[in-house]
């Protein structure tokens, strides 16, 4: 795809072929959700329908795959598709006729191989996963956790080397980058490796991030798919696309409304203003002078806004406000607009090449935010800067 859909002002449309959750945390309900948060627009063809909820799944019922069909080819034949996620797919013969659709669409194609749901149940019998291999061929990439990759490559992934052996072998046979999941993997660290069909085409990536201690990650694999094909269809780069899905991933975990007495779902709506489909600065945190801390501190709580952070020599308070944006206080601080990039040190080097001076170069601050500062025309300070989940949930978050 030559033309960024993003830029160019258009709703970036996102087909998703998978299954239902009627407990709202996974399959269709999810992808529905993390697309709408992103941005774009999302459609649907339900292959399945599930009696699901955070203990297990109680009852599964296939779509017939006339139907699943019929609801793509009426999608595509009239919205358009800018991107494919696929999920549970239902049967064998879903897969198969699924597969001779999605041959004639020129789009990225997400595939998430979903065999077993987060409780343990099973989703696909073998023959549908055997069918899994054409859907891998049609799809720009698919996105196994540890378990699936084993399964699919038939081969161990019982340490970093041999999931790289896994996930490379399964890239060159079915013809399609793989994303290895590394969810669940052992250890504190969680990491998620791509490779590519031919290693010439581009050098294994690795994403580390330290394992968020929650039980609320029922549908993690189906939002970070759906994540993907919507940056996707937005016109990114893969790598760029999983970056970003991963970061969305992250922050519905630590957002998640504890609901159910299981594996609960995340919270898709508390991701705002965090990631964007979108190019251009995000206005999200902005820094006042205090000279009354307790008082100003008091003044913004009676307004709404909940205080995430707050030191014990009282100079310096964090607020999140109900859309997601932050509003800190500062004793002695001068009054800055903060505006979060995507890539900060490229942006920086763009900015300075168009003759922005800045006070400050891309700096690493001690509370986890990479910060740029300068002035605009009128001399306002305005500070660039990345904080990834460290804007609204650093360490050091009160609740």
């Amino acid at each position: 795809m030559t033309q960024n859909v993003a830029e160019a002002g258009m709703t970036p449309r996102v087909l998703i072929i998978a299954g239902s959750d009627s407990g709202g945390g996974a399959g269709i309900q999810a992808d529905i959700k993390t697309v709408t948060m992103l941005g774009g627009h999302a459609m649907t063809a339900i292959t399945a329908i599930t009696a699901q909820n955070t203990l297990g799944v109680q009852a599964v019922l296939a779509v017939p795959t006339d139907m699943v069909i019929a609801q793509i080819n009426s999608v595509v034949t009239d919205i358009g598709v800018d991107a494919v996620k696929i999920g549970m797919i239902g049967s064998a013969a879903t897969a198969h006729a699924v597969a001779d659709v999605l041959e004639s669409l020129d789009v990225p194609i997400v595939f998430d191989p979903v065999m077993v749901a987060t409780s343990g149940s099973v989703l696909a019998d073998d023959e549908t996963i055997a069918a899994f291999e054409r859907l891998m061929r049609v799809a720009e990439v698919t996105t196994p956790n540890l378990l699936e990759l084993k399964a699919l490559s038939g081969m161990p992934v019982d340490d970093s080397e041999a999931v790289h052996a896994a996930a490379q072998a399964l890239a060159v046979r079915r013809r399609c980058a793989v994303l290895a999941k590394g969810g669940h993997g052992r250890g504190r660290e969680i990491v998620d490796r791509l490779v590519y069909v031919d290693p010439m085409d581009g050098r294994p990536t690795e994403w580390r991030s330290e394992r968020i201690d929650s039980n609320c990650t029922h549908g993690t694999g189906c939002t970070l798919a759906s994540a993907i094909a919507t940056y996707l269809a937005a016109g990114h780069p893969l790598e760029f696309a999983i970056d970003h899905a991963r970061q969305f991933v992250r922050l519905a975990i630590k957002g998640a409304p504890h609901l159910g007495n299981g594996h609960g779902p995340m919270g898709h709506q508390t991701v705002r203003l965090d990631v964007s489909i979108e190019a251009g600065a995000r206005l999200n945190q902005i820094t006042i002078a205090a000279t009354d801390y307790e008082g100003t501190c008091s003044f913004y709580s009676r307004l709404g806004l909940k205080q995430i952070v707050g030191t014990d020599d009282a100079h310096y308070a964090r607020f999140e406000a109900p859309g997601g944006a932050t509003l800190s206080i500062e004793t002695g601080a001068r009054p800055t607009v903060f505006l979060e990039v995507d890539y900060l040190d490229e942006t920086i080097e763009w900015l300075q090449k168009e003759g922005a001076v800045f006070e400050q170069l891309p700096t690493d601050q001690p509370w986890l935010w990479r910060e740029a500062r300068l002035t605009d025309p009128s001399g306002n300070p305005v500070c660039l800067y990345q904080a990834g989940e460290n804007r609204r949930y650093p360490p050091w978050r009160l609740r």
